[in-house]
């Protein structure tokens, strides 16, 4: 993936509260849903409260995105999480989540961006959201977000400061430059889950990643991929491992 001209990170967090090194320790706030209910400076951090933040947050990547000129972004590092019965019982799972059909690369409009939205700020599931090298949003621990731009974007910035959020020009710390990419072969036991091996991959065309894995054009080929027998014949030839796929799990792995 490019570099978009713009970076900025957008959060609930005041840069003025933060410490000489950059944390935020000079409040106390919540970093997550799960802290519905809890107390925070004397306050209790209701549903309400909660929702109107993700609010802004949700409504400020369509902002965000209309500064673009985009309608649709694609999924990218989709992770899907076990959502548990327990949290599909409570307040913050919408019965509108089990109509998305998610998946890596998938193109989705902003409809679903927004659910999607949702479920990752409500830690149901995790993604990226990519434009070719021109958009990207991606999210962080603690409630932390980063979007990133060709555009200067300065219609959605005043709303998101206008809506209580901090826009700061900031790196994003998930924003990896194509040059400083890394791809390599990992491998485990079966029903273990600690990684027992890697080794690294000579230098790949990334079409010929797309095709293996039957992603779109722009497909950055980053985060992580099931390598399963079907694509031994394209891998093993590349590799000093033998691949066993009768003792070992695989992945193709690729980050900085």
């Amino acid at each position: 993936m490019g570099n978009p001209k713009y970076q900025w990170r957008v959060t609930k967090y005041n840069p003025a509260l933060r410490d000489e090194n950059g944390y935020f320790t000079l409040k106390d706030e919540w970093i997550s849903a799960s802290a519905i209910g809890e107390t925070f400076n004397g306050v209790e951090f209701t549903l309400e409260e909660y929702l109107r933040v993700e609010s802004a947050y949700i409504e400020s990547v369509a902002k965000f995105l209309a500064d673009s000129n985009l309608t649709f972004l694609r999924i990218l590092k989709f992770s899907p999480g076990e959502i548990t019965a327990e949290e599909k019982a409570s307040d913050l799972y919408e019965r509108t989540f089990d109509s998305l059909s998610l998946s890596e690369d998938a193109l989705v409009g902003l409809d679903e961006i927004k659910l999607i939205c949702k479920m990752v700020l409500r830690n149901f599931i995790y993604c990226q959201f990519y434009f070719d090298n021109h958009f990207f949003v991606h999210f962080g621990w603690d409630y932390y977000m980063y979007i990133g731009s060709d555009h200067p974007s300065l219609t959605a910035i005043r709303f998101a400061e206008k809506n209580g959020l901090f826009v700061e020009n900031f790196t994003s710390p998930y924003f990896i430059a194509p040059e400083n990419v890394v791809r390599e072969i990992e491998w485990g036991k079966i029903n273990e889950e600690t990684l027992e091996d890697s080794e690294a991959l000579p230098e790949i065309p990334l079409a010929d990643y797309r095709t293996l894995f039957m992603l779109s054009a722009s497909h950055p080929i980053i985060g992580s991929f099931p390598v399963t027998e079907d694509h031994q014949s394209f891998f093993q030839p590349l590799l000093n491992h033998q691949m066993d796929f009768a003792k070992y799990t695989y992945q193709l792995f690729c980050s900085d």
